[in-house]
């Protein structure tokens, strides 16, 4: 499969493309665990069915230590024991408000509430910002259809 778009190839949409990425890196530097990022990360592209994104958070978190086992899990985190409870609350919070569309409500006040008990205001606002940035990343590669596979970890570091 070859990409429909590079952004790269000409100077005003690879300057936006540039600020877009800039934009990510400041996201990743906010105050939350990077290991609930990639989860995050993880999650939310795969509801999305961002393929390119899916090979690049779980080479990331797997080269960041993160076990084989939770990485397969994330797709089934209710059912499975290996998060806490503030990684629980967390893809909660990121499955809700990737599905806005599908939850007509967006984000419950319970789902809220949960993440609240874990996460002090500057960590929630991390995770709105990177839960919004995975999503409109995953528009972007999906739009454009980048092809997975190939990604080597931390190639975009």
């Amino acid at each position: 499969m070859d990409a429909r778009l590079d952004f790269f190839t000409d100077a005003k949409p690879g300057k936006a493309f540039t600020h877009l990425m800039s934009a990510g890196r400041a996201i990743k530097e906010l105050p939350l665990p990077a290991a609930t990022q990639e989860l995050l990360a993880l999650r939310v592209s795969q509801i999305n069915g961002c393929a390119v994104c899916v090979d690049m958070h779980t080479k990331e978190a797997a080269a960041a230590g993160e076990s084989a086992t939770r990485l397969h899990l994330v797709a089934a985190w209710r059912e499975a024991t290996v998060f806490t409870e503030a990684e629980r609350a967390a893809l909660e919070l990121a499955e809700e408000g990737t599905r806005v569309a599908d939850a007509a409500g967006g984000v419950g006040d319970e789902v809220w509430a949960r993440a609240a008990r874990h996460y002090d205001q500057d960590q929630l606002k991390a995770l709105v910002l990177f839960v919004s940035f995975m999503n409109m990343v995953n528009r972007l590669n999906v739009i454009t259809r980048q092809p997975a596979g190939n990604y080597v970890a931390g190639q975009f570091h």
